[in-house]
């Protein structure tokens, strides 16, 4: 009986090519799958594999020899900023000077891409994907508010209409005389 059951594995052995895979199950009933089959004999199952997907060569680029020398770039989006918060013109009365602002951006940011906040033309703290700040502390006096698309780079893709605040605080300089 043992000579059949090598006769067996023998055949088998031939009718498998290189490329297959073996499934056997150890004594404490592990899953092993192994491009041999076991020296030891023990039970194996061939496993049959789908043949594996390919793929076609990438197209050529052209060269720039084609393309007049010039490399193309991808093109970025004409982006349309918006400051949604505050309105133009807005006045905060007395207090510590903090506000908000956001902004609405059409399209969406690119990975890499950044918002800058800029207060008179000075950039306050560093570009974010998110819209919106929280200002404290500011001082008093007019101030004008915009909000620019920065890329990798640091370079400005675009740029919001101007928003005019003001910001009224308690001056140090009268004190209440008694």
């Amino acid at each position: 009986m043992s000579r059949l059951v090598l006769l067996a594995l023998l055949l088998t052995s031939l009718c498998v090519t290189a490329d297959s895979i073996y499934r056997t199950t150890d004594e404490k009933g592990n899953v092993v799958f192994t491009d041999a089959p076991p020296a030891d004999g023990s039970r194996v199952e061939p496993v049959s594999i789908q043949r594996t997907n390919t793929a076609v060569p990438p197209p050529q680029l052209p060269s720039s020899d084609q393309t007049g020398g010039k490399k193309s770039e991808p093109e970025a989006p004409a982006y349309t900023v918006t400051i949604t918060q505050p309105a133009n013109e807005t006045s905060f009365p007395m207090g510590p000077g903090n506000f908000s602002v956001s902004v609405s951006i059409y399209p969406a940011l690119k990975k890499y891409e950044g918002l800058q906040l800029f207060m008179n033309g000075e950039p306050r703290g560093d570009p974010q994907a998110s819209g919106f700040w929280d200002l404290t502390n500011v001082f008093r006096g007019q101030h004008d508010i915009t909000v620019g698309v920065i890329n990798a780079d640091g370079e400005t893709l675009a740029v919001s209409e101007p928003v005019r605040v003001y910001v009224h605080r308690p001056s140090t300089n009268f004190k209440n005389r008694r």
